[in-house]
């Protein structure tokens, strides 16, 4: 929660801050997201408009996960910008603003809550199919071998079971 009160609401005030704020459980995907409490950093731009309080934010934060392909441990890191506009609420109802536009961010008071808005740029900047390298081969099919330990990997190839009888007779056995 920030506190907007200094800004008052003369269109035109406007206020830049850095925090670093711990991360919330299951920010991100299935495979890849930001590790609860590790630390976001948050560079803001808060600026007093008409209707609210206009939100520009750079957000940075370390991510581990694991390749889709080979289920190798990764590590990276995301950066996302956004902007949100939180309307004053002067005595709006929220649930016929809510009915309105689905989209609308309201300011509880003169303090507003980020956590929404820095989850969704977060969540929608990550990768859906997470690679360890763009050209990671994946697991063998079969055993499950990595295939990028060993580029050579392969199996002969199986023998069809209408014909396994008949191995034995190539090698001159009955």
């Amino acid at each position: 929660m920030l506190d907007t009160h200094d800004l008052g609401r003369r269109p035109g005030s406007q206020r830049e801050l850095s925090r670093t704020v711990p991360a919330p459980a299951d920010l991100g995907i299935e495979v890849l997201g930001v590790p609860e409490g590790a630390p976001v950093e948050l560079d803001l731009r808060l600026e007093a408009v008409m209707e609210g309080v206009l939100v520009t934010a750079d957000v940075g934060a370390p991510l581990e996960g694991e390749c889709v392909r080979c289920l190798e441990p990764l590590t990276d890191d995301v950066e996302v910008t956004f902007q949100e506009l939180y309307l004053y609420d002067d005595g709006r109802d929220a649930a016929s603003v809510e009915e309105d536009d689905e989209q609308v961010s309201l300011l509880d008071g003169d303090l507003l809550d980020l956590e929404a808005a820095v989850r969704d740029a977060i969540v929608l900047a990550l990768p859906l199919q997470p690679l360890c390298s763009e050209d990671c081969p994946g697991l063998c099919v079969e055993c499950g071998a990595r295939l990028a330990d060993d580029p050579e990997h392969h199996h002969d190839a199986p023998i069809d079971p209408r014909w396994s009888g008949l191995v034995g007779l190539a090698d001159g056995e009955e």
